[in-house]
């Protein structure tokens, strides 16, 4: 059984930093383009950023460019999202995702992904 696995989030004052990981099991993502996105109460899953399957591309949406890194761990099957300089609009359920097959390119679209985490809640207080 493939499981995605979040853990990291929590509550943090603005201007806080969290670190996000995403542990796989039941397959290996070394070969595939893996992702993180979020969804807000009342709003769609949106894009937040993605990393290729040896880490040589990223991608990031506007709002993260410059407060958040995306990385992985191929030998841990595991992913990261570093995020600094939180803003309550950050405030979210972020989810992290893989995509089934190999050597894709980095994309935003929620529709790519085919593997899903159950989210971490990510809370920031102004």
């Amino acid at each position: 059984q493939v499981q995605l696995v979040e853990s990291g989030g929590g509550l943090v004052q603005a201007g806080g930093s969290l670190r996000l990981s995403c542990a796989a099991s039941g397959r290996r993502f070394w070969n595939n383009v893996m992702g993180w996105f979020r969804q807000a109460p009342g709003k769609e899953r949106e894009f937040v950023a993605g990393i290729n399957w040896n880490g040589s591309r990223t991608g990031y949406a506007d709002f993260v460019k410059g407060r958040c890194t995306i990385s992985r761990d191929n030998a841990k099957n595991t992913m990261y999202l570093q995020m600094n300089s939180l803003k309550p609009e950050d405030t979210a359920v972020y989810y992290c995702a893989a995509v089934n097959s190999d050597y894709g390119p980095v994309s935003p679209s929620p529709n790519q992904y085919n593997y899903w985490g159950q989210g971490t809640q990510v809370t920031v207080s102004s």
